[in-house]
């Protein structure tokens, strides 16, 4: 009796919205895009706006920490949408749901945006080869792409082309809004789209 009780009362797994990709890839947009949807961001506020981001990067220190486990803080997504870049997602616990909008990005725009990026920070950008890291990434995002076709059981996730995003928004955004329940503003999402800030192209 006792065991049957708990199945009924017992809590469903908590479902986390996150937001991920390579750096660069347009995440911060999306962000801001699900906050101007009606989906608010947990971020800390601590890394500010600056040059290569003047609209904010909307991320959690915190998020860092999850190869370490500290994952408490996910009870903290409830209703909102968390930026985790690519790299962290195996670190991502089996106890929760997962819908992730996973942005994708020409790779050779990528390179071009950390580069400035690097420049600006006063850091060498040219470390390592763009055919190095551009093979780097790729491998990447097909390893991720793998983890995330083993792992369906407890994660939905929908692809979005930052490049397709700026040209066709109003259908990529009308995806959006179907995969994560369809109550979104779409208008208000697709008025935070400033094209002027599409600066590193291929």
């Amino acid at each position: 009796m006792n065991r049957l009780l708990n199945f009924f009362t017992r809590k469903k797994p908590q479902t986390i919205t996150i937001v991920s990709g390579l750096p660069r890839s347009g995440t911060s947009l999306l962000m801001k895009m699900l906050e101007a949807g009606g989906i608010p961001p947990l971020t800390d506020n601590q890394r500010t706006p600056d040059a290569d981001n003047p609209k904010g990067y909307y991320e959690l220190e915190r998020v860092k920490k999850l190869p370490e486990g500290d994952t408490k803080w996910l009870d903290d997504v409830n209703g909102k949408a968390v930026k985790i870049i690519s790299a962290l997602l195996p670190y991502l616990p089996e106890s929760y749901n997962f819908r992730i909008i996973f942005m994708e990005r020409d790779i050779n725009e990528i390179l071009i945006s950390q580069k400035k990026m690097l420049v600006h920070r006063g850091e060498d950008s040219k470390k390592v080869s763009d055919q190095k890291l551009s093979s780097l990434f790729s491998g990447h995002l097909r390893e991720t792409e793998n983890w995330l076709q083993e792992h369906r059981q407890h994660i939905r996730y929908l692809k979005i082309n930052y490049n397709d995003l700026l040209n066709n928004n109003t259908l990529i955004i009308s995806s959006i809004n179907d995969f994560l329940g369809g109550e979104l503003r779409t208008d208000l999402m697709s008025s935070v789209i400033d094209p002027s800030l599409y600066r590193s192209k291929a």
